[in-house]
């Protein structure tokens, strides 16, 4: 271990950094909404997804681990460590093709020769043999639900598999096994038999574009439909869109955007590794350059929606948690100062320690797994660290938050004015766009809120926000919200010393 003075001093700046931020409620308020780039409660507060990747897209078309743990288990440890939120994934076979969706889980597994996987799921969650797979999907999201953890169902794939490739015959709309029509009437589906689950607050509509079919034109058409039948299916859920180039480049949107029926549902979702634009490129390169050409890449591609005023949801990004990638060090190192900076929606890659099978491989390690390969301890403890650096947010939609004093006066949300004909409103404008007025709370706690009493109206009251004003005294002063993000950024970065 190296730099062990600089790491255990910023790790105590962090807990007190985390300690002072407002932490995200551990109770689901859901449904969701989006409000400009921010993804809110009913309420208009900011919920940040912390998610991290669970698939049951596989083979077996079961959730991994449940031969290691009991699904209770599993779920427990995802809030333990931080987490309020599963991109579970699905194959669209399991509620297109009735014949697997009814498929018991001790047949499913016994067909692929996994008899060590169900013994261990006999001694972990003997229940769930004979139960069908759609059934134990089900109860996967119902045990998640029980321990307040979101979900994003995540359709990956078709037919069960290890997904992805260029040139596999379900890449792109129109390929081989990727009937757009059957598609959609899966996600109608799968949208339906979810209806009414408090924890399922999104579905992603597909995992990873990409081959040589992929195509603009076809990007629209589809995702429009499928984002409509989603909605109409059940309301309640935010809609999830993923672009072209395995999830990479959404670049297309500057110049015309998706057109559906509802609002305040559309959400965006990119990917991105070490390895995404050339893989050893981290380690060939000046670290601070090529963090400098990343951020330039990613921002082109998809993250200016953000400007735009639309969520991003960076539904997958993770790297080797041995440490001994070095590649992989820098970039995580980089797009955790990313998504610091941005305040981000996240997704890592990836909860299992383990897989069934993968690739024709039995009882694969996951070396980017959380969790040890027996799915019995975290994998890399310094990693897990710095990941619940941004677990919560940082910023928000403004409303009803403590004003913070930062470091930053550059920017329109740090700039506050007089404003009215009294000059008794403290006002700022958001990067929204969207001015609000210092307020006081009920328990007097100086808040930001919508600017009272701006309209002609005699029954106005505006008596609190001008108690704020003179609680924060006259003239403009230099408040901003986002105090933890730049530290927050500082911290991610240096975080990234020790690899071990």
């Amino acid at each position: 271990m190296k730099n062990n003075f600089s790491l255990n001093l910023l790790s105590s700046l962090l807990v007190i950094c985390l300690s002072t931020v407002a932490l995200q409620k551990h109770v689901l308020a859901t449904p969701l909404f989006t409000n400009s780039r921010w993804i809110v409660d009913e309420d208009g507060n900011r919920v940040k997804l912390a998610c991290v990747n669970w698939p049951d897209h596989l083979q077996p078309a079961v959730a991994e681990g449940l031969s290691k743990k009991p699904v209770d288990v599993i779920s427990e440890k995802i809030r333990s460590m931080g987490f309020n939120c599963v991109r579970l994934t699905w194959p669209l076979a399991l509620i297109n093709n009735h014949t697997l969706a009814s498929m018991t889980v001790e047949n499913s597994f016994k067909s692929l020769g996994l008899y060590e996987s169900l013994g261990g799921i006999k001694v972990n969650n003997e229940r769930f043999l004979n139960m069908s797979l759609s059934q134990v999907f089900k109860n996967v999201v119902s045990s998640l639900g029980d321990n307040n953890i979101m979900v994003i169902l995540d359709n990956h794939i078709t037919t069960p598999g290890w997904c992805c490739s260029n040139n596999d015959s379900s890449a792109f709309f129109g390929d081989k096994d990727f009937d757009p029509k059957l598609w959609i009437k899966g996600l109608g589906r799968m949208a339906t038999m979810f209806k009414g689950t408090k924890n399922v607050i999104g579905m992603s509509l597909r995992n990873e574009l990409r081959g040589p079919n992929q195509n603009v034109k076809a990007w629209y058409r589809y995702m429009q439909r499928g984002a409509e039948a989603v909605h109409a299916a059940n309301p309640e859920v935010l809609v999830v869109l993923s672009g072209l180039y395995f999830d990479t480049d959404l670049s297309f949107l500057r110049k015309k955007q998706v057109k559906v029926s509802f609002t305040k549902k559309l959400v965006f979702e990119g990917h991105w590794y070490a390895f995404t634009e050339n893989a050893t490129a981290w380690v060939e390169s000046n670290h601070n350059d090529y963090c400098g050409i990343f951020m330039n890449n990613i921002q082109n591609n998809y993250t200016f929606l953000l400007k735009q005023g639309y969520p991003v949801f960076l539904g997958e990004f993770g790297t080797d948690q041995t440490g001994l990638n070095e590649n992989g060090n820098r970039f995580f190192n980089c797009i955790l100062g990313f998504i610091a900076d941005w305040d981000m929606d996240w997704s890592l890659w990836a909860l299992q320690g383990s897989y069934y099978l993968r690739g024709g491989v039995y009882a694969m390690d996951e070396t980017y797994g959380l969790l040890s390969y027996d799915w019995e301890s975290v994998r890399n403890s310094s990693y897990l660290r710095r990941l619940q650096a941004v677990q919560s947010p940082f910023q928000g939609v403004g409303l009803g938050l403590p004003p913070r004093l930062g470091n930053d006066c550059t920017n329109s949300s740090s700039k506050w004015e007089m404003i009215s004909n009294s000059r008794m409103h403290l006002s700022s404008e958001l990067a929204s766009g969207e001015r609000v007025c210092l307020d006081v709370s009920k328990d007097g706690t100086i808040i930001t809120n919508q600017c009272k009493c701006l309209a002609k109206d005699p029954k106005c009251d505006p008596t609190i926000s001008y108690m704020a004003e003179r609680v924060v005294g006259h003239g403009s002063v230099g408040i901003v919200f986002q105090i933890f993000r730049p530290l927050a950024t500082w911290l991610s970065m240096l975080l990234g010393m020790d690899h071990v």
